[in-house]
C-alpha cells in the first residue's frame, strides 16, 4: 500500500469514527445559544462552532471506538453512521488525532473565556474523555452512562451561554433541563440495541443492567418529560413540546422488546438519526421566532 493510499485510509477511518451524521448535534447547540445571547457573528462563534462540529466529535466518538473495540467487533451495526470498527493500529492514531485537533481550539477558547467558562469547558471535555476511557469509564456505570452521554450534547449550549455572558432565568434553566432529558432518553434507547453485543463483551450499560424493555420505557418517560418541561418555558418555547412527539412515536413500537430481540431496536435508531434533522429544523424556526420577539 502506498503512503498516499495509507493516508487516505487513516483519514477515512477517522472521518467515520467521528460520526459525521451527528456533528450538528453538538455544534448547533453551541452556535444557537451563543448567537441568541450575543446577537452577533464574531470569531468566537465561528471558532467555537467549528470546534464542536468536528474535533469535539472526533474526541467523543473516537475515544469511544478505541475503548469499545472488543464490543464493536461483535456488533453488526458498526462500520458506518453508527461508528467505525477501528483497526488496532488506528487506536493510538485516533487518540493523538483527537487530542491534537482539539488543542488549538481549546487554547483559543481559554484565552477569550472566563474562569467560569473554563470550568464548564473542562467539565464537558472531562466527560467526553472519561465516558469511554479508564479508569472511570462512565459508560459502564448504569444510569451514569445516560447522564454522561446527555452532558455531551447539552454542555456545548451551557458553555456557549456562560461564554457569552447570558443572564440565567428559571425559564432558560428549564430549556437546558429539557435538553438534558432528551439526551438521556436518546442514549438509553441507543443502548437497547447493543444489549447482546455488550453482554458478550462483558460491558455494562443501563440496558444490560435493567433490561431492554425497562430501558425503552425509561426512554419514553424521559422524552415525555422533556416535552412537558418545555411547556413552562418562555413563549414560543412551549411549542417545542411537540418536537418530543416524533421521538415518542419512534420509540413506542419497541415498548415490548425483550433482551433477545433488542437488536431490532436498530430500526428505530436508524430513524432517530435522521429525526434529529427534522427536530433541528423545527427548533430553528422557533429560535428565529424567539429572536424576532426579543430583538
Amino acid at each position: 500500500m502506498s503512503a498516499a493510499s495509507d493516508s487516505r485510509n487513516v483519514t477515512t477511518q477517522l472521518f467515520v469514527s467521528s460520526r459525521p451524521v451527528s456533528w450538528i448535534n453538538t455544534a448547533y447547540p453551541f452556535a444557537a445559544a451563543y448567537l441568541l445571547t450575543t446577537r452577533e457573528i464574531d470569531a468566537t462563534l465561528i471558532i467555537g462552532t467549528l470546534f464542536f462540529l468536528v474535533p469535539y466529535n472526533l474526541a467523543m466518538y473516537g475515544i469511544n471506538d478505541v475503548f469499545d473495540y472488543e464490543s464493536d467487533l461483535r456488533n453488526p451495526r458498526k462500520g458506518g453512521a453508527h461508528g467505525a470498527v477501528l483497526d488496532r493500529r488506528m487506536h493510538r492514531i485516533t487518540l493523538w488525532a483527537a487530542g491534537l485537533s482539539c488543542l488549538p481550539f481549546v487554547v483559543y477558547l481559554v484565552v477569550v473565556g472566563s474562569p467560569v467558562s473554563w470550568l464548564v469547558l473542562a467539565a464537558s471535555l472531562f466527560f467526553v474523555v472519561f465516558y469511554s476511557a479508564p479508569p472511570l469509564r462512565l459508560k459502564e456505570v448504569p444510569f451514569a452512562d445516560s447522564v454522561t452521554s446527555s452532558i455531551h450534547f447539552f454542555s456545548p449550549a451551557v458553555y456557549a451561554l456562560v461564554l457569552a455572558g447570558a443572564v440565567w432565568t428559571w425559564q432558560l434553566a428549564l430549556v437546558i433541563v429539557a435538553f438534558a432529558l432528551w439526551g438521556a432518553a436518546s442514549h438509553a434507547f441507543g443502548a437497547v440495541q447493543d444489549v447482546v453485543a455488550d453482554r458478550e463483551a462483558d460491558i455494562s450499560s443501563i440496558a444490560t443492567a435493567r433490561g431492554a424493555r425497562w430501558t425503552v420505557w425509561f426512554s419514553l418517560a424521559c422524552y415525555a418529560a422533556a416535552g412537558v418541561v418545555m411547556l413552562f418555558t418562555t413563549w414560543p418555547g412551549p411549542l417545542a413540546a411537540v418536537v418530543a412527539l416524533p421521538y415518542l412515536a419512534t420509540v413506542w413500537p419497541f415498548r415490548r422488546v425483550t433482551d433477545e430481540t433488542a437488536v431490532t431496536a436498530t430500526r428505530g435508531w436508524d430513524r432517530f438519526l435522521w429525526l434529529n434533522q427534522l427536530a433541528g429544523f423545527l427548533v430553528t424556526l422557533l429560535l428565529i421566532w424567539f429572536a424576532i420577539l426579543t430583538a
